[in-house]
């Protein structure tokens, strides 16, 4: 395999902390499967709890995120402009605070999910998680894509995850769009300030599939230069 010099020289910081920091962010992403279950089952102990986890885990992706930050060389050497790298980190860092915007508002204000919209909103938190799964895919391999100096088969890979990736973003939101239309129709029967916080919930959760196909964006930006 080809190796970039300037990564012989300067070792892979900061792509290693900055995987770390998309994991992170996927794994709170990854718990409002969890907390959906517990808000639908009205077990409000195991939501406060998953909640408090989901915050431990975004305050964990600030401190990765501000580290990076801290640590990023200013060197001319670095493989890729240093402001990308602050991009896509800051981009990183969204699908975290909007996981921890969902669960903080939906146990904040207690919120139900109607019986009837209940499959349909578990399926499209799924496929939201999806989506931050993918983009961790995708930035899983940029460190290959550094040393191969974003050329060859590595480029194809990461073209195909990123493809992917789209589509998964496209499923929710056609998911959002049919729940959305699913809720205006139960509205008459609802309480108007509980419609108002759950057309908000739906729309933050697409927000996740969203944020997580920006990372994606970005990285095609690194691979266009």
């Amino acid at each position: 395999m080809p190796t970039n010099p300037f990564l012989s020289l300067f070792g892979r910081s900061p792509i290693g902390p900055m995987q770390m920091h998309i994991a992170k962010a996927h794994e709170c992403a990854a718990k409002l499967n969890d907390f959906i279950d517990a808000v639908i089952a009205d077990d409000w102990t195991e939501a406060e709890r998953l909640q408090q986890e989901i915050a431990e885990l975004e305050r964990a992706a600030d401190k990765l995120k501000k580290d990076v930050r801290v640590h990023l060389p200013k060197s001319l050497f670095l493989p890729v402009p240093r402001s990308d790298l602050l991009e896509l980190l800051s981009v990183q860092d969204k699908v975290a605070n909007r996981a921890k915007d969902i669960a903080g508002l939906m146990l904040g204000r207690k919120m139900t999910i109607p019986g009837p919209l209940q499959p349909s909103f578990k399926a499209f938190v799924s496929r939201s998680v999806d989506a931050a799964a993918q983009a961790l895919r995708a930035m899983n391999e940029l460190d290959e894509l550094l040393e191969t100096g974003f050329s060859g088969r590595e480029v194809t890979l990461v073209e195909k995850l990123i493809d992917e990736l789209d589509g998964i973003e496209h499923d929710t939101d056609n998911m959002q769009i049919k729940l959305r239309a699913d809720l205006y129709l139960l509205e008459k029967d609802l309480p108007p300030v509980d419609v108002m916080f759950l057309y908000k919930i739906i729309e933050w959760i697409g927000d996740v599939a969203d944020r997580a196909q920006r990372v994606g964006n970005r990285l095609e930006l690194l691979m266009a230069r």
